[in-house]
């Protein structure tokens, strides 16, 4: 029996990024689904039931300003049942500022949508699907 495909599900506001994120993530083999950052964060919509119904392996979320306060909102969504345990791929489009709230760990990768900054995204993606599952 085949295994199944690995899920990735990315959470980012930018249409463009996500759209060339999920042609190269599919073309590497890997079933995307895309999530606005806004639906996470809205209390009507039923996004732990979105990610446990796909089950995403990994996690590519983006880290938009304010800074701080999407990182504090990272650190609650990690600790909440529906994404315990998953692997995080993070992204910003400004990774001074980002490393000037958060320090330089964990990996952040800046993302403009150039072809080597998807592929570093990507193969950061690969990487994080064979890890074992964070507890």
């Amino acid at each position: 029996m085949p295994e199944s495909p690995i899920v990735v599900a990315i959470v980012n506001t930018n249409p463009g990024l996500i759209r060339l994120l999920r042609v190269n993530l599919e073309s590497a083999g890997f079933v995307v689904i895309a999530v606005h950052i806004e639906d996470i964060k809205d209390p009507t919509g039923d996004v732990e039931a979105t990610i446990e119904r796909h089950n995403p392996r990994v996690i590519i979320y983006d880290l938009v300003p304010p800074y701080d306060v999407n990182w504090r909102f990272l650190d609650h969504l990690r600790g909440t049942a529906a994404f315990k345990g998953r692997h995080f791929v993070l992204t910003t489009v400004n990774i001074s500022q980002v490393q000037r709230i958060v320090g330089k760990e964990p990996m952040v990768y800046e993302l403009v949508g150039e072809a080597s900054d998807i592929q570093q995204v990507v193969r950061a993606v690969k990487e994080a699907s064979r890890a074992r599952s964070v507890s």
